[in-house]
Order: structure tokens, then sequence, then C-alpha cells
């Protein structure tokens, strides 16, 4: 586990809060000069990571015009990454500068954040700054929040056992790539599965020969959206050695409208996360799943794949799908799982706060629905990562609000191969395009090294 650089100070315009930033700025413009606060929390520690018990210091800053504020007040909450124990408390600062500790007794996460609201007159009618923090509190000894169901490993063999009864009916149409992505032959392509079909875009070197080509497959993060044949031919384009397909989650069209896509995210697929949750032979993201495994047999199909070397790549969602997708499939030789959602999802079973979509929800008694939290079990990616022995390559946030890195983890610590975890102590779900290059960059690594067994 490492930590890629020294720790972000810099402020982040913008509703950012929701994605993690460690600064918040709020900012008035009167014509002449703009009026800027900027709060900022961050640990005492650069890797932001201590033991069970031991102090954590938050030091906490507030400028205004790049200059210490005058003595202010704010208002601050520790916990467990957002669930109880909880503490709340105002904290006046002096000189813009003040400190905060806590502890946590167990393997987690501890949160910190803090809030100022500008005075009046400062900006019209400015809501409250927010900045966030977290300390990672023995890491490697989180684990799953439950255990996997007894009949998990068969349930999931005899649902691959039903997809390999549909025939892939492959069906390829070429399509022009983005003029900036010459030297890749691209295609839109669909694959019967069991509901919608499989369905995204393929790229491909020109000139490519049989058998010499490793595979990588790009699975989607939430939402409703196209596959992305600019990053796809972007991969796939003459020197890049790799044969690259991505797609979508829904089995839906690609390279539609922009508010074909909306009407879809605003109807039709609004609920998609949580349809279905009642049972596991329901839910929704078991066909999910189906289509990425129908996108893996057509990437194998292709003459051109090398029979050794594939590998599948994710964030958020698609992380939760990458961990899915190599466990129900042994061709799989190299995983990226970045933030990964899907994971740990009854965490409020060991009282922590539970992964994303949260899809089981409380009853009045405040405690999870039974049949919803016996059904989620069958698709927590801590179970799937548990049954994972290939090499695989994760990224966290330790203040993401979306995937909480206490889920994160609880799949990471399950892995059984070889793995790494690079840990972002100040951002949140939105880690920034350095992943993008690290995943190129471990991609072509693995496909080397694969080629030279």
């Amino acid at each position: 586990m490492r930590c890629p650089f020294p720790r972000l100070r810099a402020p982040l315009l913008g509703v950012a809060f929701l994605f993690g930033s460690a600064a918040f700025a709020a900012s008035s413009w009167d014509g002449k000069a703009p009026v800027d606060y900027v709060l900022s929390v961050e640990t005492d520690r650069n890797d932001a990571i201590y033991g069970q018990g031991q102090t954590v210091t938050f030091n906490v800053e507030l400028l205004h015009n790049q200059k210490p504020a005058a003595t202010e007040e704010i208002d601050w909450t520790i916990s467990k990454d957002g669930v109880a124990p909880i503490q709340t408390g105002k904290l006046t600062l002096k000189d813009g500068r003040g400190v905060l500790t806590g502890s946590l007794k167990e393997p987690g996460f501890l949160q910190c954040k803090v809030s100022f609201k500008a005075p009046a007159g400062a900006t019209p009618a400015s809501p409250a700054i927010t900045a966030l923090s977290a300390a990672g509190v023995d890491l490697s000894a989180i684990k799953p929040s439950m255990p996997a169901p007894a009949d998990f490993d068969s349930y999931w063999a005899a649902q691959k056992k039903r997809l390999a009864a549909v025939p892939l009916n492959i069906r390829m149409t070429p399509v022009t790539p983005p003029p900036t992505r010459t030297g890749a032959e691209t295609f839109s392509f669909t694959v019967d599965s069991i509901g919608a079909p499989s369905t995204g875009f393929y790229g491909r070197p020109v000139g490519a020969k049989p058998k010499s080509l490793p595979a990588v497959l790009f699975v989607p993060g939430a939402g409703v959206r196209s596959a992305n044949l600019d990053s796809m031919a972007g991969w796939a384009r003459a020197g890049s050695g790799l044969l690259v397909a991505e797609i979508n989650a829904h089995g839906i069209a690609n390279g539609e409208s922009r508010e074909y896509y909306a009407a879809l995210d605003m109807g039709e697929l609004k609920d998609y996360r949580t349809r279905g949750r009642e049972s596991r032979d329901t839910y929704y993201f078991q066909s999910v799943y189906f289509r990425v495994l129908r996108a893996l047999d057509f990437l194998t199909s292709q003459p051109e794949w090398d029979g050794k070397t594939l590998i599948i790549l994710g964030g958020s969602q698609g992380g939760g799908l990458s961990l899915a997708g190599a466990a129900l499939d042994q061709r799989v030789t190299f995983i990226v799982s970045n933030v990964p959602g899907l994971t740990d999802p009854t965490g409020m079973v060991a009282n922590r706060i539970a992964g994303w979509p949260k899809a089981i929800p409380k009853g009045a008694d405040g405690k999870p629905d039974p049949k919803v939290l016996e059904a989620m079990r069958y698709y927590d990616g801590v179970h799937f990562a548990a049954r994972i022995k290939i090499p695989v390559h994760m990224e966290v946030g330790f203040i993401d609000v979306v995937c909480p890195p206490t889920a994160s983890y609880a799949a990471y610590n399950a892995l059984g191969g070889k793995k790494e975890m690079i840990t972002w102590p100040d951002r949140g779900h939105d880690i920034g395009p350095q992943i993008w290059n690290d995943m190129r960059k471990l991609t072509l690594a693995h496909a080397a090294e694969n080629q030279g067994k």
C-alpha cells in the first residue's frame, strides 16, 4: 500500500463535497475583488493511517482572501465513516487555525467533517462551506460484515449454466472511429444474454493478426449512458497491441443522443440500482453480471485474441463489476477495480456504513429488511473478491462518500492473490485522471508479462 503523492492542500472550487474535496471555497464578486473563504482539514500524518485506539489529530485551517481568517467559529462532526459513534461540537479558530482529535477502537475510518458559514455581506446568502478528512485505522483488519451464503458458489454456478445455454449470436457492425483515433478498426457489437443483450463498442489495431493480442474489457460506472467509442478506440489503435471492448450496463443502444440516455435515466431505468432487490433471482444486477460475462465471451471469441491474456477494468460500479466478472470467469488474468461499488452492502449489520448502492432499506424498527439483506449477500463484491486469486490493482479515496473506503478495504482484504492498493487520503470518489494513466501502464505491463509466460 502506498500513498502516491504528498498531501494536497489546494482548494477545489465548486460543489465538490459530494466527491470528497479536502478543501472547499466560497467566493463572491462585487466588481472589484473576490472575497474568498477557504476551509480545509487534514490529518497530522501524510498517509493518514493509524492503529486502533491511537489519537488522530485533525488540523483545521480557515483562510480569508488567502490569509488566516480572524477569530471564527466552526462546526465539527467526528464519526466512524459517517455512522455511530458520532460526536459533534463547535471549535473557535485562532489565527485561522484549530485542532480536533479523536480515535477509533476498531478497524475502519475515522471521519472529520467541518463547516463554516461566511458572515453576512461576505457573499450573497452563502451556504455553509464544508471540508472533510478521514483517517484509516488498522485497515488490513477490516473484514466482511457478513459471511458469504453457504450456497454462494453453487448459486452462481447454476446461473452461469443458465447463461451458457443461450447462444452468443454475435452481431458486429463497423463504425467510424473518431478522427483522432486513426489506426483502429472499430465496431458496435451485440451479444445475446438473459434479459437485455450485452452491447458495446469494440476495437482492434488495423492489421491485427490471428491469436496475437491480449484483450481488455472496460465495465461501466453507475448511470445510464453509452459505451465510450473515443476512449475505446484510443486504447485499441495501432501500436497499442490490445483488443478492447467497452459496454454499457443496461444492454441499451450505444452512440445515441444525450437526450435518449437522459430519458431512460429519468424513466425506465431510474430505479435500476434497487430494482428487484427483494430476491437474489430478481435483482437487476444479476442481468448486469450476465452482460459482463457475455462481453468477456465476445472478446475471447475474436480470432485476434491471444488465448492467454484477458483483463477487466472498472471504477465505482465498474469496480464491483470487475470483481464479479473475474470471479465468475476464470479466463480473466488481471483486474483493476478502483473505488469499487457493489461491495459490503450489508455493512449496517457490523455497525458500519454500507457500500454503494445502499440497496438495503430499514424498517420502522431501524433494522434492515431481512429479505433484501439476504438477497444482497449474493451480490457482494467482498464475497467475489474472496474467490479471486489473480493479480488485482485497486485505488481508494479516504473521503469517498459514494463508495466508502471501508467497503473497498473489506473487498481488498478478501483477495487471495497478488494485490496492490494505492491510497488517496485527500480525495473522494473522483480520484482524477491519474487513475487512467495507472490503468494503461498496468494493463500494458501485465500484457507484456503474460506474453512472456
